[in-house]
């Protein structure tokens, strides 16, 4: 038996310019007087946060700030971040200001101070044990400083565990952000370099979520099996059309020019639609991929991001193998990747499988992403490796449209050694 129902969910939303200063107001309807806010240097570099923390404390909110979030969270940067929350608490409240990373953090920040236990209780099976929070969660506002996490929209918070290298991460719907406050604006002047590898993870968000495996083709499930991740449908599908279309206007735009306005807006939205879809259809093999070659970065330092220590920015991770992953799922859903390659170019030509990681090929360089896994460290010989991370994401390649085997994922990993 087939299953015949999906689910949708989402946070409350506030988007546009200026939405950033009214989150005093709307902590207030949460009852909120003590609030931890979460960021990371560079994002406190910008001013944003400090202002955001004194519009909180003019509603006569007290706010404490946490600025020491890791980009790329691991470990034991979420366990710092926790052990001060918990040194400094109790609150009513968590407000995250950043990218991804400082979402996550303040995600497992929340989990952790409402809940017994420690990380490795939560994440994902089988790196861990991927026990359910048993205490309700606090409410968490997240305001997004980059274009393309989708973190404010998801049940997921990523990181790395140093010790296994291998990026995983804690998944249930009560991480999910109360209230998500796009304000393009906080993005004006985003360095080049994250506004591609963000960018990319906005539209792998849409792609992979459109192409995701039908929520009916999946064996039914029970109530109590539900998962925040039930497969393309026809909701989530609405979300990342549109995301796409957005994309082919406004990427290499926002990318060639950061005070773009208008590109910063459409990109915003972009980032907000695509994680509407994949924060319930869910996403497959490029994210699973990306896991290990994030996680297993040896010496890689992109421009415009911290050069202490050597990272494959998420959205770049996810970029670096999609154009082949998207090659190997074309036969299980062909006009399904026909129609994405022709919403994020409308003048892509032909009806094979090359059609849309062509397009991908091409937008990858014009932003400037890595011409593959050769130009970020990895070779030939780390394949097998790779492979073993990645099969270790099976929440994720169970989304996939059809399902890939280790030597699938292999040719996948060999194949996008260079892309052009």
């Amino acid at each position: 038996m087939t299953e015949t129902v999906f689910t949708y969910a989402a946070p409350a939303l506030k988007f546009g310019p200026g939405a950033s200063g009214e989150v005093g107001h709307d902590l207030l309807g949460y009852a909120a007087r003590r609030v931890l806010l979460v960021t990371d240097a560079g994002v406190a570099a910008t001013g944003h946060p400090a202002r955001i923390a004194e519009q909180i404390a003019a509603r006569g909110i007290e706010v404490t700030t946490y600025d020491a979030v890791h980009v790329e969270p691991t470990d034991e940067s979420l366990r710092h971040a926790i052990d001060f929350a918990r040194d400094a608490g109790p609150f009513d409240a968590i407000v995250a200001v950043g990218g991804g990373s400082a979402i996550d953090t303040a995600k497992a920040v929340n989990l952790l101070t409402t809940n017994p236990g420690e990380l490795m209780d939560y994440i994902n099976a089988p790196v861990g044990k991927a026990q359910a929070p048993s205490q309700r969660l606090l409410p968490l506002v997240a305001i997004p400083t980059t274009t393309g996490t989708g973190s404010e929209s998801t049940t997921i918070c990523v990181l790395d565990v140093l010790s296994l290298h291998v990026k995983t991460g804690i998944s249930h719907p009560a991480l999910r952000p109360t209230l998500a406050v796009v304000d393009p604006q906080l993005t004006l002047g985003q360095p080049a370099m994250v506004t591609a590898a963000s960018g990319m993870d906005i539209l792998c968000h849409a792609l992979e979520s459109y192409t995701a495996k039908w929520y009916a083709d999946f064996d039914a499930k029970q109530p109590e099996q539900r998962v925040p991740y039930c497969g393309a449908n026809p909701i989530a599908d609405l979300w990342s059309e549109k995301a796409m279309s957005l994309l082919a206007g406004a990427f290499r735009a926002a990318v060639a020019d950061g005070s773009d306005v208008v590109a910063r807006e459409q990109m915003a939205l972009a980032a907000t639609f695509a994680g509407l879809g994949f924060g319930n259809a869910g996403v497959h093999i490029p994210h699973a991929n990306a896991y290990p070659i994030a996680g297993r970065v040896r010496d890689y330092r992109p421009e415009g991001y911290p050069q202490d220590a050597a990272i494959v920015p998420h959205g770049m991770a996810v970029s670096l193998t999609a154009p082949e992953a998207f090659r190997f799922t074309f036969d299980a859903a062909p006009e399904r990747h026909l129609r994405a390659a022709r919403l994020l170019d409308p003048a892509a030509g032909g009806d094979g499988p090359d059609v849309l990681p062509a397009v991908l090929s091409s937008l990858m360089r014009d932003i400037g992403i890595p011409n593959g896994l050769a130009e970020v460290g990895f070779g030939q010989s780390d394949v097998d490796d790779l492979v073993g991370g990645a099969v270790q994401q099976q929440r994720l390649l169970a989304t996939a449209p059809k399902t890939p085997t280790e030597d699938d994922l292999a040719a996948v990993f060999r194949g996008s050694m260079e892309h052009w």
